[in-house]
């Protein structure tokens, strides 16, 4: 009883410190209007990119800017790829303008994309981990705008996780890759326009580059604000338990256990048909967004970890949970079998996996990632444009 009623305050106390309109960059028009005057526009964007209910794009084209062409991230433009599905060159059937993919083998504009451009827009909402691929998108954009002499905007937006900074920080540089490119803890705590000015302030850029960088800050928001994201991030973050809960959840695609793509609870379960029988179950299926999900078609017996917004906030209390995790190992038989090699790129380092096959507990896991975590916060202060 007394543990339902703190989580009853905790829930109170967070929806009280929600304010009453969050003014994203997008929505301040008359911020950035003026540097794309006259100008030829590309814009890197997806569903995310809305003012109101009208696409980004389509907002700019009544305002008369002139866009030369659009660059999309994983997922695509409309946002229902599946995870990793290579997307090519397109048009967009609705305005006709060019869609160049900078998801798979060319992930970064080159100067053939930018010839015909003279500023360079970033739209896209993110949701606060290493390992979600539009903060890479990101920087390769930046890097491409210092390689050839392109100014760019970013339009910022709330950081639904950005809340607190928990996790280990990547510290093997053998294992960078698009799902973690920079020395960063799992949750980073930083919107992308205050991780771009990072990226730039640090000279973490390729070649230690600097891009003319403009950020459009976003109004009425501070790193506790509750935001509910308006449109889903992509295909399998269907609603805020799932954003919540992906910190610590996304670990699960580096085993060999489903975390529920190919159900409506994608990353809110997890599970294996090894387990139990008598445990909650759940079957994946080729669904839009998770056409070959893992263990399609195969009966999992697992656990359910969603429940309301507030309720799995208060649940993760500012910290990247381990616990699912050692459950979930403890549970399976085979143990040598429990982990893929897209683990320790997830994780950023080889010692989380060996820490757990060790049988660690959570608190001495969490002791391990000091001093390098305190190293970030102290260096991610230097750039945050919102309170704390």
């Amino acid at each position: 009883m007394y543990k339902v009623a703190i989580t009853l305050l905790l829930c109170l106390a967070f929806f009280a410190k929600s304010p009453a309109q969050v003014i994203t960059g997008a929505e301040r028009t008359n911020e950035y209007l003026p540097l794309l005057k006259n100008k030829r526009v590309a814009l890197l964007v997806n569903q995310t990119a809305t003012i109101g209910t009208t696409h980004l794009v389509d907002s700019l084209l009544q305002l008369q800017v002139r866009i030369q062409k659009i660059f999309s991230p994983e997922h695509g433009f409309r946002g229902n790829a599946d995870a990793g599905e290579k997307i090519g060159n397109s048009k967009d059937a609705s305005t006709g303008l060019s869609i160049v993919s900078l998801y798979g083998k060319h992930r970064k504009a080159d100067a053939a994309d930018l010839k015909d451009v003279d500023i360079l827009v970033f739209d896209i909402q993110d949701v606060g981990t290493r390992f979600y691929t539009y903060i890479s998108s990101l920087q390769e954009l930046m890097e491409a705008a210092a390689e050839n002499n392109k100014p760019l905007i970013v339009l910022d937006r709330p950081n639904p996780n950005g809340h607190y900074v928990d996790g280990p920080v990547l510290e093997d540089a053998s294992l960078r890759s698009f799902v973690g490119m920079q020395a960063i803890p799992v949750v980073h705590g930083m919107t992308v326009g205050e991780y771009a000015h990072m990226l730039n302030g640090e000279r973490w850029l390729k070649n230690k580059v600097q891009c003319q960088l403009t950020v459009i800050h976003c109004q009425g928001y501070d790193h506790h604000t509750y935001y509910e994201l308006p449109v889903k991030p992509s295909p399998n973050l269907p609603n805020m338990a799932a954003i919540y809960l992906y910190p610590s959840t996304c670990l699960f695609e580096g085993t060999v256990l489903s975390l529920g793509r190919g159900t409506d609870l994608p990353f809110q379960v997890f599970g294996h048909p090894s387990y139990p029988k008598e445990l909650y179950s759940f079957t994946p299926r080729s669904t839009a967004g998770a056409k070959e999900p893992p263990l399609k078609n195969q009966t999992c017996y697992g656990y359910n970890l969603t429940g309301t917004p507030a309720a799995i906030r208060a649940e993760m209390d500012n910290k990247m949970q381990l616990k699912w995790l050692l459950q979930a190992y403890d549970l399976y038989m085979e143990k040598e079998n429990f982990f893929t090699p897209f683990f320790d790129k997830l994780a950023g380092n080889t010692t989380l996996q060996r820490q757990i096959k060790q049988g660690l507990s959570e608190a001495e896991i969490r002791q391990t990632w000091e001093p390098a975590l305190s190293n970030f916060k102290t260096i991610r202060k230097k750039y945050l444009l919102y309170a704390e």
